[in-house]
């Protein structure tokens, strides 16, 4: 396997610690730890700037990493060459091909994840990939095979239209390889006396029965809970109190009111349990006080869900809906029951696609109104919560059937294998593929050299031919006071050092010469670095040119 890799960090991408946690931060910060307990050699950080990179090397170091930590700037991609591959912590990595094209296609592989794709611009970065200068020695992970057919649909579509529209037939994309997220299993496990600790703070006496729902707490982009709260309410109790712990958070005030309403009617005889979900004591005593986990997503917001693995990791028997991911990690009738769902069929929703991309509808809007059509079998809910609810047993088994599961496929140990085992096939195809097509222009179409793409808007244009002469008064002195100025200080990066500055001052001296005559009497310089040079001393009147023979 690969003993290193490049990771793209972008910091919001890798911590769970952001006011408004999605599963994707979730999934990141897990990735993170993942890595820093793996035996990689070097990881390579590539950041826009040094704050970014010690930022990367503070969060491996935490989680325990002993390899070395290495800054590839966001600038100088080519550096990327001896990690191989580069992961992107989103599915969107066309932008970083474009970058690669100029540079040399096969240098480095790219390496997306799916996480959220119902976004228009998610949907928009895939239609992309199949005219982005993507290989076969690319990848994008698919984490659930309902989400790869989704990436599949969207994909062929835009082919269809590129066939339409351009007579398009050879098509070249990247991998989808399915592998799921992982869990640190570790993170839940309890002892009799922490979950019994746990319950007593929450008030869950012996013999009660408490079902857990942990995540986003949203009714319109998450999970509707009506279904959930009418199921534990039918559901034979046998005597015993029920307790809903709901650990999770609510974007603002009308949604948590919305949630108390809904309970207050639907299941009147159940105990709510409201938990902040951002708080580590909350998380922990959600997971160790709990009997029985569900999540009735009905979202297509979801595409995977990391709670059931969560949830099986802690030796939970898990209620889900028959919904995005949960197919891949719940097996009905062993690890806990998959609760059938319904929705309407292709036709029934262009109208919401359409009014989203109008900008009618919010995003929120859009996923609000599709879960509205999605329903799961209320008689089978009710029936799976009944079961559970009575029979201690069966809760055992399926949960150590779950935990079992987790540990041996789930694990973030496990998971990154694949991840690693990948990034080295990566590196084969990189090596041994033959490109069959063309080959392809070194320029992103839409990307351009400003000089190039604005070439008609000056008078004249600094040529190799162009003379170059420094004006009367012109002196070092005076460059180091313009350049302070801040006016111009923003822009120094683009420019020639003072060090440089002074090497072309030294070699023009008194007398006007040609621009490449400058270049070789300068010896080996960043050329596009020193002709924006000659043009800034230009324009601040300290340098003047004129046309070949002026």
């Amino acid at each position: 396997m690969k003993d290193r890799f490049a990771l793209h960090f972008v910091p919001e991408a890798y911590s769970a610690a952001a006011p408004k946690p999605m599963g994707r931060h979730a999934a990141g910060a897990a990735l993170m730890r993942a890595v820093a307990q793996s035996e990689l050699a070097t990881v390579g950080c590539f950041a826009a700037g040094a704050a970014e990179a010690v930022e990367c090397e503070r969060a491996l170091r935490e989680h325990g990493f002993k390899g070395g930590v290495e800054w590839v700037s966001r600038g100088k991609p080519q550096q990327l060459e001896r990690f191989g591959s580069l992961y992107h912590p989103g599915p969107g990595i066309e932008r970083l091909a474009w970058r690669r094209l100029g540079l040399g296609e096969r240098r480095y592989s790219l390496c997306g994840v799916t996480h959220t794709i119902a976004t228009h611009a998610v949907t928009s970065g895939i239609a992309n990939l199949l005219v982005a200068p993507l290989r076969s020695w690319d990848a994008v992970i698919c984490t659930s095979r309902v989400v790869r057919d989704s990436v599949r649909q969207v994909l062929e579509r835009q082919a269809e239209y590129l066939r339409a529209r351009l007579g398009a037939e050879r098509f070249e994309l990247p991998q989808l390889p399915l592998i799921p997220l992982g869990v640190h299993g570790r993170d839940f496990a309890f002892d009799e006396a922490g979950r019994s600790e746990a319950r007593r703070r929450l008030g869950i006496e012996d013999g009660d029965v408490a079902f857990l729902f942990f995540g986003r707490l949203s009714f319109h982009a998450k999970a509707h809970p009506q279904q959930m709260f009418s199921a534990l309410e039918r559901a034979g109790k046998d005597g015993r109190e029920v307790h809903l712990i709901l650990c999770g958070w609510f974007a603002n005030e009308a949604i948590e009111k919305a949630f108390r309403e809904a309970a207050a009617l639907l299941c009147p005889s159940v105990r709510l349990v409201l938990l902040d979900g951002r708080e580590a004591g909350s998380q922990a005593a959600a997971w160790a006080a709990a009997d029985v986990f569900t999540s009735l997503s009905d979202n297509v917001q979801e595409s995977f869900g990391l709670t059931p693995l969560e949830a099986m990791a802690a030796g939970l028997p898990c209620v889900v809906s028959d919904w995005n991911g949960y197919r891949d990690t719940v097996r009905e009738g062993v690890d806990g029951y998959r609760i059938a769902t319904v929705m309407p069929g292709a036709g029934a929703g262009l109208d919401l696609a359409q009014r989203y991309d109008d900008g009618v509808d919010s995003y929120d809007q859009y996923c609000g109104h599709t879960s509205q059509a999605v329903a799961l079998d209320g008689a089978q809910l009710t029936q799976a919560f009944e079961r559970l609810i009575g029979d201690a047993g069966l809760r055992r088994q399926l949960g150590e059937n779950g935990r079992r599961r987790a540990r041996e496929e789930f694990d973030w140990r496990v998971v990154f294998g694949r991840y690693r085992a990948l990034w080295s096939e990566l590196d084969e195809r990189r090596r041994a593929d033959a490109v069959l097509t063309p080959a392809l222009p070194q320029l992103a179409p839409d990307r351009l050299d400003p000089f190039a793409m604005f070439a008609s808007y000056p008078s004249a244009q600094l040529t190799p031919e162009s003379m170059v002469e420094l004006a009367p008064d012109a002196s070092l002195a005076l460059l180091r006071q313009y350049r302070e100025l801040g006016i111009n200080r923003f822009a120094t990066s683009s420019l020639p050092t003072l060090e440089e500055f002074g090497q072309i001052f030294g070699s023009i001296e008194s007398r006007p010469m040609q621009v490449d005559e400058l270049v070789d009497a300068l010896g080996p310089c960043d050329r596009p670095t020193l002709l924006r040079g000659l043009a800034w001393l230009c324009k601040m009147d300290l340098l003047r040119i004129g046309a070949a023979g002026e």
